[in-house]
């Protein structure tokens, strides 16, 4: 992978360490999940939000549900259970980097690099 020197892995011991390390550096936790509130394109995302997915099994625990600062959606055609996780995550992360401006202005324009 070209990009994984751009990446921030993090490994954390316990679902209570990771819960630990948010509140600490005062960062919202903001789930992905079929039973979301709010559709991520109408969410207002903001600088140091952790977007997180369960398994497309199961989800999360309702631990980690309920410690969620927002729990969004995609909407959805009637009938149709939900997307791939890998689909789901790129596409909320997607609007996030649009919306706190993460892309050159180029790319937003439509103008070639």
């Amino acid at each position: 992978m070209d990009y994984l020197d751009r990446a921030q892995v993090v490994r954390h011991s316990s679902w209570q360490a990771f819960a630990a390390t948010l509140a600490g550096q005062k960062r919202r936790l903001v789930l992905l999940t079929t039973a979301g509130e709010t559709r991520y394109d109408l969410f207002p995302f903001a600088p140091g939000d952790t977007i997180m997915v369960g398994r497309e099994s199961a989800g999360v625990p309702p631990e980690v549900a309920a410690a969620a600062g927002a729990r969004l959606r995609i909407a959805m055609v009637p009938g149709a259970r939900s997307l791939n996780v890998a689909l789901a995550a790129a596409m909320v992360v997607g609007e996030a980097l649009r919306q706190l401006s993460a892309y050159p202005a180029e790319i937003e324009q439509g103008e070639p690099q």
